[in-house]
C-alpha cells in the first residue's frame, strides 16, 4: 500500500469532524472501538497514558506535557486533533534525540510508517467487520486512533499523551487506561451533543476518569462542573487535585512560578501567548509531577526547559510581522475572550483586520460579541468543510453594532487572505480565527 492509497483508505471512513448533525450516543460507541482494538491485538494496553479532556486548551496542555517529558529524557507519543494541514500532525513521537529541533511539528509519523500500518489496520478492519452488527461501522477518528496506538506500541514510547476528540466518555481515546487525567476549563461547546448545561458537559468529560489508581487534575471550573469532577473521583477512588486550591501559579509569560503541594517551580517561561496559557502550563506541571506517584522522577530542569520549548501552532501563533499576522483557532465564547485579551496584552498595531470563519455548531453570537469590538475591517469566510457557516450568514452578527466596522464577504480562505493583505498596512494586525480549519487553510494557501 502506498501513502496515497493509505490516505484514500483512511478518508473512506465517516469523519464526524465534517458532519454537523448526527446522533452522539448512537454514532460514538466505545464498546465497538474496544471490539475493533481486540481484532488488532489490543495495542492500547500497556501504555503509560496522560489523558487530557476539556473544552479549551486541551492541545496546549498536551504540548506542554509532551515537551516536559521529552526534556526529561523520555520518548513521548503525542496524539491530538484536529490537524491544521496534514493529518499526520495528529500522530507524533517526540524523542530526546530531537530536543534541539525548532520544528513546530517535530516527530510526525513518517509516510512510509503510516502506509505500512494502514495496511495492517485494513486487515484488522476486515476481521472486525466479519462479526460486526449492522450500524457498527467504524469512523475515521476511531480508525485513526487505533493506528496511533499501533504506532506508539511499535515505537515503544515511554509515555503517551492523548487528547480527547469529542467529549471523553464515548471518545475512542477512552479505550486506554490512564495514569493521569488532566481536565481543562469546561465551557459551553457542542451543546447539541454533550448537553445544555455545564454539569452535563462536565459529565461527558469526566468519563475519562475510570481507574482507582488514576490521579486527576482539573483547571479552575465553575461550581457545577467542579462538583461533577469531585463526585466522579469520589465514586472511582481517583485522587483529585485542583488548580487554585492544590496548585497555584503567579507571574507573567516570561517569568512565572507554579506551586504544588510538593514543591515550587520558579523561573518558568513559555512561548505560547496569552494569560490563559499560564493556567494551561500550571495544569501540565501538576500532571507531570503526578507521575512521581507511579515511580517516575522528573527533575525541575525538565519542567523549565520543556515549558519554554513547547510549540503549539495555530494558537495565538505569529507567522508574519509587517503586517503582523496572528492565527488562533478560537471557536467558542471562552476561547474568543481569551484571544481578545491576548491580542490586547501582547501586540501593538494601528488597526485589526479580522478574518473569521466559523463552524455551524459553534456559538457564533458569543464569538462575534467578543471579537467585533476589536476590528475595523472584518473579512468573513468559510473553510473547505461541510460544517462551515455561509459567510453571508455571519454578516448579520456584525451589523447594527453601533461601531463603524467594514464587512467583506468572501467565498474561500484563499480569497480572504488575498483581500486582507490588500487592506492591511505594514503597521496593522491580520487576525485569523473562528476555526482551526480556517487557520489551517490560511497557513497553506
Amino acid at each position: 500500500m502506498t501513502y496515497r492509497q493509505a490516505v484514500k483508505y483512511l478518508e473512506s471512513f465517516t469523519d464526524y469532524e465534517k458532519i454537523s448533525v448526527y446522533s452522539y450516543k448512537g454514532s460514538l460507541q466505545l464498546e465497538r472501538v474496544k471490539k475493533f482494538l481486540r481484532a488488532l491485538g489490543c495495542p492500547q494496553e500497556g501504555l503509560n497514558v496522560i489523558h487530557v479532556a476539556g473544552s479549551k486548551g486541551k492541545g496546549s496542555v498536551c504540548a506542554f506535557c509532551a515537551y516536559i517529558l521529552r526534556e526529561a529524557g523520555f520518548s513521548v507519543g503525542l496524539y491530538t486533533s484536529p490537524h491544521l494541514s496534514d493529518f499526520r500532525e495528529r500522530i507524533r513521537v517526540l524523542s530526546p534525540h530531537s530536543a534541539n529541533k525548532k520544528d513546530a511539528f517535530d516527530g510526525l509519523i513518517p509516510k512510509a510508517a503510516l502506509a505500512r500500518l494502514t495496511l495492517n489496520l485494513a486487515r484488522g478492519v476486515k476481521n472486525y467487520e466479519r462479526s460486526a452488527k449492522r450500524g457498527e461501522q467504524l469512523s475515521f477518528f476511531e480508525v485513526y486512533t487505533a493506528l496511533a496506538f499501533l504506532y506508539f506500541k511499535e515505537m515503544r514510547v515511554d509515555f503517551v499523551v492523548l487528547e480527547t476528540g469529542l467529549g471523553g466518555r464515548l471518545d475512542a481515546t477512552n479505550t486506554a487506561s490512564s495514569l493521569v487525567c488532566a481536565i481543562t476549563p469546561i465551557s459551553f461547546e457542542h451543546t447539541q451533543k454533550l448537553g445544555k448545561t455545564l454539569a452535563a458537559i462536565a459529565a461527558e468529560k469526566a468519563g475519562i476518569i475510570k481507574e482507582k489508581r488514576s490521579i486527576v487534575l482539573t483547571a479552575r471550573q465553575d461550581k457545577e462542573a467542579k462538583q461533577v469532577f469531585r463526585d466522579k473521583c469520589l465514586k472511582t477512588g481517583a485522587r483529585l487535585y485542583e488548580i487554585g486550591k492544590d496548585i497555584k501559579y503567579s507571574g507573567r509569560l516570561n517569568a512565572f512560578s507554579v506551586s504544588t503541594l510538593r514543591r515550587k517551580y520558579d523561573h518558568l517561561r513559555i512561548k505560547l501567548l496569552g494569560r490563559h496559557q499560564l493556567a494551561n502550563a500550571a495544569l501540565a506541571v501538576g500532571a507531570i509531577e503526578a507521575l512521581g506517584a507511579f515511580g517516575f522522577k522528573i527533575g525541575q530542569a525538565a519542567f523549565r526547559k520543556g515549558l519554554n520549548a513547547a510549540l503549539w501552532p495555530g494558537r495565538c501563533e505569529v507567522i508574519s510581522r509587517r503586517p503582523l499576522v496572528v492565527l488562533d483557532g478560537a471557536q467558542n465564547l471562552a476561547s474568543a475572550k481569551a484571544l481578545k485579551e491576548a491580542v490586547k496584552d501582547n501586540f501593538k498595531f494601528r488597526k485589526i483586520v479580522l478574518i473569521l470563519g466559523v463552524s455551524n455548531d459553534k456559538d457564533i453570537q458569543g464569538i462575534a460579541n467578543q471579537l467585533r469590538p476589536l476590528a475595523r475591517e472584518v473579512i468573513l469566510t468559510a473553510a473547505h468543510n461541510p460544517r462551515a457557516v455561509n459567510p453571508a450568514k455571519l454578516a448579520g452578527y456584525f451589523s447594527g453594532t453601533g461601531k463603524a466596522c467594514q464587512v467583506h464577504i468572501t467565498g474561500s480562505v484563499q480569497e480572504a487572505k488575498a483581500m486582507a493583505f490588500k487592506i492591511a498596512g505594514r503597521d496593522d494586525l491580520i487576525l485569523v480565527t473562528g476555526s482551526l480549519f480556517v487557520v489551517g487553510e490560511f497557513r497553506d494557501v
